[in-house]
């Protein structure tokens, strides 16, 4: 769903039970004092390798306040180069809500024009970036860079505004009960766009069957399934020409079969947005974001890969660089295997 559907400030009361009502207003937490160096910067990569490498990594940096450095020894912080400037960035930045410390230091890029993946364990923050990358919520400490614009700090109207950039699939489609599938569609560019009917019927029909729904526009929400909703969302989130889609887990509730269908979806839809960008010589090209727990589809669909654990990424990088990964954490983690780091604690 492509945000910026309702008046920021009623969006943002909403959430007032997580965050204040805007930077200036809200106060600070009580400070963590620790070492806030970026993650590794990263070398670029030898022309007879196929495997990007990082040659001298930055100092290493302290364990946020209260945690020991056995927590994250683990995490390397390599950051294995992209190629490509980031779209989004996360830099050093902290999220608590009351007493549980969810974003711990968080310094993670989404590189312009690739699909990336914020895979890791349950509970470690990868929804919640979400909501800091659209401005639902504002970090305690720290920044978040959309495009080279600072997120927090935007001014209402500007971050309405920036909201237009993104499309969000939710895990469950989250479709009007209200409407059927083709209005549901329909709602962003009837809400933020001056086009007749007859140009929002070609835009809505031209989506629905790119995700396979071209048959089912008149239906409603209680008469999909669990997949066609999800690909309803897909279709909602794509008609106003984001330059960022962000997926929340959309694997969701899936059986094995529809969860590949989905990722050669995103792929497709991807690399056709890629090639209109270029032919439009749009300013960016289009950048998904997906999170999940399936590790096939991150091996499928992913060109860029961020692995989360404890509000820190343990190494980031080019799905090839982190799928032949010697670190005892991440090969774990993308290999499903019982045996390793993680455990159930």
């Amino acid at each position: 769903m492509t945000f910026g559907l309702g008046d920021s400030s009623n969006e943002r009361a909403e959430h007032s039970a997580e965050e204040p009502a805007s930077p200036s207003s809200r106060s600070d937490p009580e400070p963590e004092p620790e070492n806030l160096d970026h993650e590794a910067p990263s070398a670029s990569v030898g022309p007879s390798s196929r495997v990007s490498v990082v040659d001298e990594p930055a100092p290493r940096p302290a364990p946020p306040s209260g945690a020991s450095e056995e927590e994250y020894r683990w995490h390397s912080y390599r950051v294995y180069p992209s190629g490509r400037p980031d779209a989004i960035e996360f830099l050093d930045v902290y999220k608590s809500f009351g007493r549980a410390r969810i974003l711990r230091g968080l310094n993670m890029g989404l590189p312009e024009g690739m699909v990336s993946m914020i895979i890791g364990p349950s509970g470690t923050g990868k929804s919640v970036c979400i909501k800091h990358m659209v401005g639902l919520l504002y970090p305690d400490r720290g920044d978040i860079l959309v495009h080279g614009r600072s997120v927090p700090n935007m001014p209402d109207d500007d971050l309405f505004e920036m909201r237009k950039k993104f499309g969000l699939l939710f895990q469950d489609g989250a479709l009007f009960g209200s409407m059927n599938l083709f209005d549901n569609v329909a709602f962003p560019l009837r809400q933020h766009t001056e086009k007749g009917e007859d140009e929002v019927e070609d835009i809505v029909m031209r989506r629905l069957k790119e995700v396979g729904l071209g048959d089912a526009s008149d239906k409603m929400p209680n008469e999909l399934s669990g997949g066609m909703r999800k690909r309803a969302g897909f279709a909602r989130a794509l008609v106003l020409e984001p330059d960022i889609v962000l997926f929340d887990e959309p694997d969701s509730g899936l059986d094995p079969v529809r969860t590949a269908l989905l990722g050669e979806l995103i792929l497709e839809i991807h690399r056709d947005m890629m090639e209109e960008a270029k032919a439009k010589q749009k300013p960016h090209l289009p950048t998904f974001c997906v999170i999940t727990h399936d590790i096939l589809t991150a091996r499928r669909v992913a060109d860029y890969i961020n692995v989360l654990w404890r509000g820190r990424i343990v190494e980031a990088g080019p799905s090839e660089d982190m799928l032949n990964s010697d670190n005892p954490f991440i090969r774990q983690f993308l290999s499903g295997e019982s045996q390793g780091p993680l455990t159930m604690d």
